[in-house]
């Protein structure tokens, strides 16, 4: 699923080699801008293919990647610190 401080969407990948840039359009499109994007990978960090983190840094987003509980977590942190923050969630099963 997609997080964004006003609406939630449907995400496609239910696991990191499913994700592509593409299905993150939303968030690259967002208004307001989102500035952080937080991935969760799912139970572990996983890297973010460069292909991912070079098209949000060209939208003048800053990406991190991790599991899928420290980026709730992290998600709520900035939220409350009024970041404009997304996040990107894979299931943890």
């Amino acid at each position: 699923m997609l997080v964004f401080p006003e609406a939630t969407l449907a995400w496609a990948p239910t696991s990191w080699q499913h994700a592509d840039l593409a299905g993150l359009t939303p968030v690259i499109e967002a208004t307001p801008k989102i500035e952080v994007l937080l991935i969760g990978c799912g139970p572990e960090l996983l890297w973010v293919p460069d292909e991912i983190r070079a098209g949000l840094r060209a939208a003048g987003i800053v990406v991190d990647g991790m599991d899928t509980g420290a980026a709730c977590r992290t998600y709520n942190v900035l939220l409350s610190e009024e970041r404009r923050v997304a996040a990107a969630l894979i299931a943890v099963a």
